[in-house]
């Protein structure tokens, strides 16, 4: 009888920490959810824009940061989204709420055209192409006179009065149809938030989430071993238009106002959202949630300073990167080792000892 060593490991990206935070998140979940019931329609308000804030970033860091393609053009997917949502309303009589989907279908198909051209460009070339053609989406949209051309117009009164599921939610909250209609938005924000993040997990986690990240680290080495980096590309861009649109549909069914200067701003959908994900950390689920509390706190309360206020932007984002170049939870999650959507994967476990019988004939 001797004693043989045979080898117990497995692949894990599951920590501790992580079953924790996993915890916590549906008990927060639960809360957000039931929020409404008890919370103004202020606090709504603002967890709405922080909610459809998150999910831009979210999306613009899976394309830039997991991706490596830095697109400076996002807000032609917003505007592009709302757009088509507003078309569906005012040309098809369609209810706002089914609208959102025709919105990311529309953003879905622009993206094809968009990263036609897109993809034969590289490095700030592809920034600079994305801006360019953000541009031209606009342009030509402000020729679009049935939905208000450069002016822009409103969503019909009968539309936003009879939006689906608003009677039902005034009437179990009493509270009235304005408000009503900031519920379902909060709620349908939500519900896109949560998607975004745990689609975008579960995608990083895959084997097309390996391809993804062979393909930004090293091109040609990703090549040699047989992943297609045009084609992870394309699939990476098409998902993040998808999702901006139909967030960018989610935003002005909210607003029921639209422009095509405020639909397609630089400013609004890329600027701050690239803010957002740089301040907390690109390349991480975590940190686009911790740029934006720090970005909606810095908006709360330096936003009446006027210019003043784009200028400490600047100059808090170019601090961070000074300082922290990883991000505020980036440079956290470096020293600490503390991921909370762990996506690296683990070799745990260790050799056993069994018996085995060997006999000599």
């Amino acid at each position: 009888m001797t004693p043989a060593s045979t080898a117990n490991f497995r692949v894990e990206t599951r920590t501790n920490i992580s079953t924790i935070a996993a915890i916590a998140a549906v008990v927060i979940i639960l809360a957000l959810f039931a929020l409404p019931a008890f919370a103004s329609r202020s606090l709504i308000q603002d967890l709405f824009f922080i909610l459809t804030m998150l999910t831009l970033a979210q999306f613009w860091n899976l394309l830039a940061g997991y991706g490596g393609l830095v697109s400076v053009g996002q807000q032609a997917f917003v505007g592009m989204g709302a757009y088509a949502m507003f078309a569906a309303v005012i040309l098809w009589g369609l209810d706002p709420v089914p609208a959102i989907l025709l919105g990311g279908l529309a953003a879905l198909v622009l993206a094809v055209p968009f990263g036609f051209f897109a993809f034969r460009l590289q490095g700030a070339y592809f920034a600079i192409g994305t801006w360019v053609l953000a541009e031209v989406a606009r342009l030509v949209t402000a020729q679009w006179r049935a939905v208000g051309g450069g002016t822009g117009t409103s969503l019909p009164r009968s539309a936003t009065e009879n939006i689906v599921f608003t009677e039902t939610i005034a009437t179990l909250l009493d509270v009235r149809a304005a408000a009503a209609r900031d519920i379902l938005a909060y709620w349908l924000a939500l519900v896109l938030a949560i998607a975004a993040i745990g689609g975008i997990y579960w995608l990083l986690r895959s084997k097309r989430g390996l391809a993804l990240a062979a393909v930004r680290d090293n091109p040609q080495a990703a090549r040699s071993v047989g992943v297609d980096a045009q084609r992870v590309k394309w699939f990476v861009f098409l998902v993040s238009a998808l999702g901006t649109g139909l967030t960018g549909a989610l935003i002005y069914m909210q607003k029921a106002r639209i422009s095509p200067d405020a639909a397609f701003s630089l400013n609004d959908w890329t600027a701050y959202v690239i803010f957002i994900v740089v301040i907390g950390g690109i390349g991480t689920i975590e940190g686009p949630i911790i740029g934006v509390l720090v970005f909606f706190l810095l908006q709360t309360f330096l936003a009446q300073y006027g210019a003043w206020y784009l200028m400490i932007l600047g100059l808090i984002g170019i601090g961070v990167m000074l300082l922290a170049p990883r991000g505020l939870w980036g440079s956290f999650s470096h020293r600490t080792g503390i991921q909370l959507f762990p996506i690296r994967r683990r070799l745990v476990g260790g050799p056993i000892q069994t018996d085995t019988t060997h006999r000599e004939e």
